[in-house]
């Protein structure tokens, strides 16, 4: 178990260093949840199917810089689908809704990540967290050659987790040689006027984007950025303007966790995109990320382990959307209105705090 912060407590010298609930927490939750069994590796992607079915990471990043990891969270494997949230939020950022909505909806589609169907009256993909949704949000990445526009994609993806992020070069060629299905829909999207150049180059980034490396903890720093409205709370790196990340965290929440998602939003109840390589990114906004990593997959295509580890945490602190957590009347004692009682105080912007509509 480690925590990455400047707050580490030790208990002397040379001895080994407490560990703060959050962590027993955490620790603990791995060796439960370890246990679980059941699951496929996925294999259509034949570079996915030779990942080790026993990693198991997990890491959560907080909006002020603290990150705790336990177990396989150094443990480098490729972002898949995880990595369309945040296409999608560069895509926004850059060309605003209007113009992202006529290239891609918002809508959950009911149908597998890889089906080949649009939105029959609008002719778009029915969202960006499925795949012809991403291939169309993919053209949409700044640049003036294809070198360019992956270059972009890098620093985009570098911005969010802190450090250079690099293409495995196994996996992407094992994607662009397997990718016939995802060739079906760009060119049936070119036909549709969805995109517009030449389908063999925007897919050649979609695969590269699938095929950055990452870690259980650059996940948990990138969702957050997310839950911190678009700051990086490690580098203090600013990458979303705030209606950018409630746009892509409300995609997030409705269509992140495919045929799985309303399951998902009903007892986890947090933003969340799984990956095919086995990783889950949850949001808890403004409070913070998670990132978990195991293999084995379900029948939706989302992670055994990962959904277990995001329960878990979701009832251990309340984290569910909709629990009410500003219901404060119970310690009330007395009460003021503020046209007849002021206060004789002066409070500088930073000092005051924030208001609920309870």
């Amino acid at each position: 178990m480690n925590k990455t912060s400047s707050a580490v407590r030790a208990s002397g010298a040379g001895s080994v260093a407490a560990l703060a609930p959050i962590e027993e927490f955490l620790a603990e939750l791995h060796e439960r949840i370890l246990e679980t069994t059941g699951g496929k590796v996925a294999d259509y992607i034949p570079e996915l199917g030779k990942a080790d079915p026993t990693r198991f990471g997990i890491a959560l990043a907080t909006v002020d810089g603290e990150l705790y990891t336990t177990g396989d969270a150094d443990h480098a494997f490729t972002i898949q689908s995880v990595s369309k949230p945040f296409m999608y939020g560069y895509a926004l950022q850059q060309h605003g809704r209007a113009s992202v909505l006529r290239h891609v909806g918002v809508e959950p589609t009911g149908e597998a990540f890889n089906s080949i169907v649009l939105d029959e009256v609008a002719n778009r993909p029915f969202n960006p967290m499925v795949n012809a949704g991403a291939i169309a949000v993919a053209e949409l990445m700044g640049g003036n050659t294809s070198d360019d526009r992956i270059a972009n994609m890098l620093e985009l993806f570098a911005s969010l987790a802190g450090r250079k992020l690099d293409v495995d070069e196994a996996v992407f060629a094992s994607e662009q040689a397997t990718g016939h299905r995802n060739r079906a829909i760009a060119y049936m999207m070119l036909n549709t006027g969805m995109i517009e150049r030449d389908p063999a180059e925007v897919l050649d980034l979609y695969f590269r984007q699938c095929s950055i490396n990452v870690t259980c903890r650059d996940l948990a720093i990138m969702a957050a950025t997310l839950a911190n409205d678009g700051t990086n709370p490690l580098r203090g790196t600013h990458v979303f303007d705030a209606q950018t990340v409630r746009d892509v965290l409300t995609v997030m929440n409705s269509c992140g966790m495919y045929n799985y998602a309303g399951q998902w939003s009903y007892e986890v109840g947090m933003p969340a995109k799984s990956g095919v390589s086995g990783c889950i990114m949850a949001v808890i906004p403004g409070q913070i990320g998670i990132g978990v990593y195991s293999p084995p997959l379900d029948a939706q295509g989302n992670s055994v382990r990962g959904i277990k580890v995001c329960q878990e945490i979701s009832n251990e602190f309340e984290l569910h959307a909709f629990n009410n957590r500003t219901n404060v009347m119970s310690v009330i004692r007395r009460s003021y209105r503020a046209d007849l009682v002021r206060s004789n105080r002066l409070r500088t912007a930073e000092a005051q705090g924030a208001l609920f509509f309870g």
